[in-house]
């Protein structure tokens, strides 16, 4: 059986020849023509044996018609023969089905304890992960403290700005309006019973304490967290990361450690910022009570707030810092090397920061209880 293209010169023919039939092209096979449908040939065996030394014009068309036949006829039980082809089209063709059609099957849909097992191993192997990241960058804040660690001093003071100075704005605005709505939910309830001075206490005390360190380590986690993730993951993608290894430099020095140093430095700060402004907002409320003046709720709140209290807070701030960096960090470098894994890399490690944070605030604030802090 044979077929012609009048308008294009494209040709094949099927000779049943021994042990598999064999398939003649001849013409032009290029994509801008109208070439022949692999249908028509499947229908006539199993397994072909491809012979294009009459083909006098090709390109990728030609590569895709066989791949396409190919398919089909693996689908039957069969299969194709490409060592009648032109080099250059052999090559594209080899290349072509490198991954067996098998592979390119859709995988089979777990059913829940499938799921739940693979989370299971997922969960585990980011829990191994992270414990050995921050092995590496204990060991690599080890060596800065020893003066031998290699980065350089300008990245440390460019970061510092990226995390202090920059930082301030968003800081400011949401620190004030979580002091009004601090200050709003207090007055609203003490002055059913005539405390309503003591919405300096309720503001000071939260802000100082939980609140100022918390949504500090939040919007540090959305902004910088989220920045570092992005910055490291497209270095994976760039191979710039492995260009450092090839060089001798250790990368949890050159790229992580000067951005645990610039947050774990710039936290206690942006805090103690926070914690003002959110005060501040709270005396915005309390002074609209017509028995509370700016005297007497600024009296209030220094009578009512203690060393400890910003202590506490401080230190809270340092570990939301450290986690932040390390889960920017962390995810960043183990991106993949895509545009989607680098997305993927931001996305977790805003998630991952937020509830690590979630969950150091909640042993810290039992540590702080028991100790009397």
């Amino acid at each position: 059986m044979s077929e012609s293209n009048e308008r294009t010169g494209s040709t094949w023919q099927l000779e049943p020849t021994s042990p598999i039939p064999t398939l003649h092209l001849g013409g032009i096979w290029r994509l801008e023509h109208s070439l022949p449908t692999p249908e028509i040939i499947v229908g006539q065996a199993k397994s072909l044996k491809v012979d294009a030394s009459g083909v006098t014009e090709w390109d990728t068309g030609l590569v895709a018609f066989l791949f396409t036949l190919n398919r089909m006829l693996v689908e039957r039980g069969g299969g194709l023969d490409p060592s009648g082809l032109p080099p250059g089209a052999d090559r594209l063709y080899r290349l072509a089905t490198t991954l067996p059609p098998a592979a390119l099957a859709a995988k089979p849909e777990l059913g829940f304890v499938g799921r739940t097992g693979r989370a299971t191993l997922e969960l585990w192997s980011g829990c191994r992960d992270m414990v050995s990241f921050m092995g590496e960058a204990a060991a690599a804040f080890a060596v800065f403290l020893s003066g031998r660690a290699r980065f350089r001093r300008q990245d440390l003071w460019l970061t510092i700005q990226q995390c202090g100075a920059d930082a301030l704005p968003i800081v400011s605005l949401i620190s004030v309006l979580v002091g009004l709505i601090l200050g709003y939910v207090g007055v609203v309830q003490l002055t059913h019973f005539g405390a309503g001075i003591f919405v300096a206490n309720l503001v000071g005390i939260a802000m100082a304490r939980d609140i100022g360190p918390i949504m500090t380590g939040i919007i540090m986690a959305g902004r910088t967290g989220a920045s570092f993730a992005a910055q490291l993951g497209s270095m994976q993608v760039n191979e710039e990361v492995d260009a450092l290894r090839t060089l001798g430099v250790p990368p949890i020095e050159f790229l992580v450690l000067p951005r645990m140093l610039a947050l774990i430095l710039m936290m206690p700060l942006l805090t103690i910022y926070a914690d003002a402004l959110g005060i501040v907002g709270g005396g915005i409320v309390g002074v609209m009570l017509p028995d509370v003046s700016l005297t007497q709720y600024v009296h209030q709140t220094l009578r009512a707030l203690s060393l400890s209290h910003f202590m506490g807070g401080l230190l809270k701030s340092i570990v939301y810092g450290a986690l932040v960096a390390l889960a920017g960090c962390l995810r960043g470098m183990r991106s993949g090397r895509s545009a989607a894994a680098v997305g993927e890399a931001t996305t977790s490690a805003v998630v991952t920061a937020i509830v690590s944070m979630v969950a150091a605030c909640a042993i810290l604030t039992v540590v702080y209880n028991v100790l009397g802090v």
